[in-house]
């Protein structure tokens, strides 16, 4: 008789595109952008390295009011700067 057991979780990780010893870079063109997993654990990361999570994005982007919320209460953290 075989046995169910629950899948394995793995951690999940995520990269930056870029990264300086001041920041972190994530460069997305996108139309609108969520608090996504990746966004809110590379404010994470940000934070816990003591550098900004820089989010580079089309000046048409919105936010999304998830990700409003997460750039308001990150004190700082989270700066957004608009594609060239």
């Amino acid at each position: 008789m075989e046995s169910s057991s629950p899948p394995l979780h793995r951690p999940r990780g995520s990269r930056a595109d870029a990264e300086t010893s001041h920041a972190i870079y994530l460069i997305k063109n996108v139309s609108r952008l969520l608090a996504t997993y990746q966004v809110r654990l590379l404010a994470f990361a940000a934070r816990e390295r003591g550098k900004r999570l820089i989010l580079v994005v089309p000046r048409s982007c919105s936010f999304a009011p998830g990700l409003e919320a997460l750039v308001r209460s990150s004190g700082g953290t989270i700066r957004r700067e608009d594609l060239p």
